[in-house]
């Protein structure tokens, strides 16, 4: 028979699991404003990104794309002209995510407190 521990340690270890599947892309720094910012329009240039997100590093946003690429949460679509035009954009999969995203930043600004004035 299951002792409590044992079953609390099984479940504990199912939900670690399945949490660290998907943080381990979205936990990276940058990847969930990157995701939020491809998810309010149809197709992102990487520029655009860029300038949404001014503090992150050209090389770091390269890494972040090409790990949601990876993953299947976004695509890539690179078009045949000079010069070459890259554009992302969130994968029919994924864009439940950015409607979590949308409603995560209404729930951060319902509860921020107005600061008051002494």
């Amino acid at each position: 028979m299951e002792t409590e521990f044992e079953k609390e340690a099984r479940t504990r270890n199912h939900v670690e699991c399945q949490v660290d599947e998907i943080w381990s892309v979205l936990g990276k720094t940058w990847a969930l404003l990157i995701l939020k910012k491809l998810s309010e329009s149809k197709s992102t240039r990487f520029n655009e990104i860029k300038k949404a997100i001014p503090m992150i590093s050209n090389t770091v946003l390269s890494e972040r794309l090409r790990d949601l690429e990876d993953n299947g949460l976004i695509t890539k679509k690179i078009y045949a002209q000079v010069p070459i035009r890259v554009e992302y954009s969130i994968t029919k999969h994924t864009q439940d995510l950015g409607k979590i995203l949308r409603h995560l930043d209404k729930w951060v600004e319902q509860r921020k407190k107005p600061t008051k004035k002494r």
